[in-house]
Order: structure tokens, then C-alpha cells, then sequence
């Protein structure tokens, strides 16, 4: 199966449309899947969900989604750093699921394995817990814990960005890098993936390979890329 793309746009043909469920990898700037962003966004898709940790700041990552209006939905644990978000938010014109962040990451990972949902006490007598079924758990010292039931995501597309990658998929995250990529990409119905450097099949050590090629449908090379940073805090030094 020929894996390797010429570009996102090219590996996005076919899979794109209106009103999905989009998983993305990605921390703030940290890992993001800038070229798959780039290639949805030209592409005019809208109606979008993104299930993200968050959504970038108002000109990189989903936050040029945002821009452009084709984002309906998101599903995010943090959303700082983002005045354009915070507007369509406020104004009613995006609708928001908070999620917890470690809830998140299991949410994406049950999807990825099949599981339909979960229990978790995080979030249980919050905001959070609205809407959700409770249940109560017996503990060792007879006494109950209630929990609240998350579901996993399935997306109809995951988008992620890793480091190295094999001509049969197989990935490599490097560092934080590694951070929602590898629970985005078991939760998509199709997993699309863009790296920095692709080396010949057998070359990665087996016990380094951070996600199993049969998770990966399509990749593209994305290199070279520019670092990304959020924002400098710059301190003025005082007149001696």
C-alpha cells in the first residue's frame, strides 16, 4: 500500500468534508499538523469539530480555521491565546465542549481502542459533570465514590504531525512533540500524517517506534518548518 503523499492537499483528496469530526494532534504550537491545517483550510471545507487540546493562538493552528469560519465545534481542554476564539465563543457563533485534559487524551485513546466510554472522577460536582450520567462506586472502606461516564472520540479524521517516520508508517514522536499526537491518530476512522524526515522501511529501531504503521493511512513530508513560539515576554531593564 503506497502511503506517501506529494502533499497534505493531495493526501487530504477524498477524505474531506463538511461537518466532521476531526481529531488534531498538537500542544498549543508544540507539534501541531501545520500543513494539514493549511491544506483544510484552502480546501473551504465548514461545519468543522476539532477535538484539540487546544485551538493555537489567532493566526497559527486551528486558530486560522477560526478566521476563516469553518470550525463549528470545539472539544478542548485549554483555549488561552486566543482573542479570536474567545469572540466567536462569547458571541455565540462557536459552540465549546470543555474537556479536563488528561479526560481528553483517554477519550481520544478509548476511541482508538474501541471503548464506547469510561468512568472517570474528574470533573465529578463541576460544569463538567452537566449532562453526564453518574454512578457510584463502592470503595474498600464501604463508603461510595460517584463518577462520571465520558465517551471516547471516533473521528472521522485524525491529523497528526511526528518527527521520523518509515515508508510503511511506522512513527516516531520527538519529545513534548509526542504530547495528543499519538491518541489522535488511533481515534480516526482515517489517520493522515505529516513528518520531518522519512527513512527507508527497516531502518527505526522496533523498540523506538512510538505508533504502529497500521495506524497510518496516508503521510506527507512537511520539512522544513519553522518554530513556532506563542508569545516572548520581554522585560525591559531599568535605567541604571
Amino acid at each position: 500500500m503506497q502511503k506517501l503523499f506529494p502533499d497534505a492537499a493531495s493526501a487530504l483528496d477524498g477524505v474531506l468534508r463538511n461537518d466532521m469530526l476531526i481529531a488534531s494532534g498538537g500542544f498549543g504550537l508544540c507539534g501541531i499538523p501545520e500543513r494539514f491545517l493549511d491544506a483544510i483550510r484552502d480546501s473551504g471545507v465548514t461545519g468543522l469539530t476539532f477535538a484539540s487540546n487546544n485551538a493555537g493562538v489567532d493566526n497559527e493552528g486551528i486558530g486560522k480555521l477560526l478566521r476563516t469560519k469553518q470550525v463549528k465545534k470545539m472539544i478542548s481542554s485549554y483555549v488561552g491565546e486566543n482573542k479570536e476564539f474567545e469572540r466567536q465563543f462569547l458571541s455565540g457563533e462557536l459552540e465549546v465542549e470543555f474537556c479536563p485534559q488528561g479526560t481528553l487524551a483517554e477519550r481520544m485513546r478509548a476511541g482508538g481502542a474501541g471503548i464506547p466510554g469510561f468512568y472517570t472522577k474528574t470533573g465529578v460536582g463541576t460544569q463538567v459533570a452537566v449532562g453526564k450520567e453518574v454512578k457510584s462506586f463502592a470503595k474498600d472502606d464501604g463508603t461510595n465514590e460517584e463518577y462520571i461516564l465520558e465517551r471516547g472520540i471516533f473521528a472521522d479524521l485524525a491529523i497528526v504531525k511526528a518527527w521520523k517516520a518509515d515508508e510503511t508508517g511506522n512513527l516516531v514522536f520527538r519529545k513534548t512533540a509526542r504530547n495528543f499526537n499519538l491518541p489522535a491518530a488511533t481515534c480516526g476512522k482515517v489517520c493522515v500524517v505529516e513528518v520531518e524526515e522519512i527513512v527507508p522501511a527497516g531502518s527505526l529501531d522496533p523498540d523506538c517506534i512510538h505508533l504502529p504503521g497500521v495506524y497510518v493511512q496516508r503521510m506527507v513530508l512537511g520539512a522544513p518548518y519553522d518554530k513556532k513560539i506563542e508569545f516572548r515576554t520581554i522585560t525591559e531593564r531599568e535605567d541604571a
